[in-house]
């Protein structure tokens, strides 16, 4: 028989959608892709559709308008909430880039899927309206199935049990236990096999493998309050070794190259690094703002977060569940207050301990492989003869 097409769609418009899709698509390719034809897909680009491009520039403005406004990201979420599903999606995708909806419809249509699996609501939407229509699942990676996430699919999976809970019991219409999943966290394979051992890590990235280390991100786009809390820490030379990350944001780690250290403190800036989970297993704490992935990835390392930062009520409902559900993180929004807990857990690391210990404990609540057999009973509903 022919095999049944799945497709992984990838868009730019924050690293909590990206990285969740190379980890599903990963996973469902080495478990079925002897049954299953697995198309990763470059949707907004592949086809150099100007339609197409405009749209996914627009999200990544979008993310990056939120970052640096705090004030527009939140008025954007409840502009969301405000209008509602229905409303809010007919309006981002209808209307944001005049002609988009039908070239997305049309390059679903190109594909020719079987089922759709989405990290983002833009792309699910595309395949639920196209005819005929495939199966389409969505991931929500965020501590609330916001607005669009709300929008019509087969089957919606979300990680964080506040966010699930919440869907059921705000939502009954929407949601119920048979479309809406709880899941483990879509990290990346590669995590698994980083060892847990920080002076090991540390030897390997060329760090002092006794110095209490601190790792800083803010997202994939590296617009937070990272540049302030280095300087303010530099100032201090405290005795640590301090790994900012600056992801995509040139101009930030340019801008780090230049500064220097008095003598005691270690700085180690970072651009868009592949040894990301190197560096989170080599660290004693991580510093950034809330999100998807920027909570979940120090947490699989046992690492406690001080977040600094929310850019939208999504991000603070995500910062909430880790301080609040999990208790593996703080919040502190002052630069200078945030470098006097670094300071104070660099003088006594054992205060960190309660918070490492509730992050360790989340350990079994990571990885892809629930989630593809969840996506693989779906699509056996359509064609029965796949087998197990």
């Amino acid at each position: 028989m022919t095999k049944p097409r799945v497709i992984f769609p990838f868009t730019e418009a924050g690293l909590g959608h990206i990285m969740p899709m190379r980890s599903i698509a990963d996973e469902f390719e080495r478990l079925y892709g002897d049954r299953v034809d697995v198309v990763r897909s470059e949707f907004f680009t592949e086809g150099g559709n100007e339609r197409l491009i405009s749209y996914e520039k627009h999200l990544h403005d979008e993310v990056v308008k939120h970052n640096e406004h705090s004030l527009y990201g939140r008025f954007a979420t409840f502009s969301m909430d405000f209008w509602g599903t229905r409303i809010a999606s007919w309006a981002t995708m209808r209307k944001w880039i005049r002609g988009a909806y039908d070239a997305g419809v049309k390059h679903i249509k190109e594909l020719k899927p079987d089922l759709v699996f989405s990290t983002h609501w833009a792309t699910n939407y595309y395949a639920y309206n196209a005819e005929p229509r495939p199966l389409t699942v969505m991931y929500c990676p965020d501590a609330h199935v916001n607005t669009l996430f709300r929008y019509a699919a087969d089957l919606v999976l979300t990680s964080m049990s506040t966010g699930y809970e919440r869907a059921l019991r705000m939502h009954p219409g929407r949601f119920n236990a048979d479309n809406l999943k709880l899941v483990p966290f879509l990290i990346r394979e590669e995590a698994f096999s980083v060892p847990q051992d920080k002076a090991l890590n540390r030897r390997k990235l060329g760090f002092d493998e006794n110095k209490f280390t601190v790792a800083l991100a803010e997202g994939g786009y590296g617009i937070g309050k990272m540049q302030k809390i280095c300087e303010v820490a530099i100032e201090r030379d405290l005795p640590v070794t301090l790994v900012p990350i600056c992801g995509k944001n040139e101009k930030l780690y340019e801008y780090f190259l230049t500064l220097k250290s008095k003598g005691k403190l270690d700085f180690r800036p970072q651009g868009f690094t592949q040894d990301i989970f190197t560096i989170l297993a080599a660290s004693d704490l991580f510093c950034g703002k809330s999100g998807a992935s920027m909570m979940a990835e120090p947490c699989f390392f046992g690492v406690p977060v001080i977040v600094t930062k929310y850019a939208t009520k999504i991000e603070q409902l995500i910062g909430e569940y880790y301080i609040d559900a999990v208790g593996s993180a703080i919040k502190e929004f002052n630069p200078s207050k945030a470098v006097d807990l670094i300071e104070k857990f660099a003088a006594s690391p054992e205060l960190l301990q309660p918070y490492r210990l509730a992050a360790e404990a989340q350990r079994s609540n990571y990885g892809p492989e629930k989630t593809a057999r969840l996506v693989y009973r779906l699509l056996k509903t359509r064609f029965p003869e796949l087998g197990d």
